[in-house]
């Protein structure tokens, strides 16, 4: 699934940064791609995790890995892989 709100020239450095998708027990799990995108999201629009558009996947799902992937640094190396401008803006939101 092709997310419009990660480009591909955005997804190919922050992709071999992230850990290996988990393989399909039970429900599928949502794509890396999708919950980035959906991080992103939030933080461009400035809502609340609770108004993320199902597009994204839950929010649930999306707010657990955004707080897993920055409490081990991932979040900050997925930020400086993004285009420059992008990254000094979200890396000064707090969320």
């Amino acid at each position: 699934m092709t997310s419009p709100e990660l480009t591909d020239d955005q997804w190919a450095p922050v992709s071999p940064l992230l850990p290996p998708q988990r393989p399909p027990i039970g429900r599928p799990p949502e794509d890396h791609r999708t919950i980035l995108a959906g991080m992103l999201w939030v933080i461009r629009t400035g809502a609340t995790w609770r108004e993320l558009p199902p597009a994204f996947g839950p929010w649930p799902t999306v707010y657990s890995r955004y707080r897993r992937w920055r409490q081990a640094g991932l979040w900050q190396r997925i930020l400086a892989a993004l285009e420059p401008a992008q990254a000094t803006f979200t890396s000064q939101v707090s969320l």
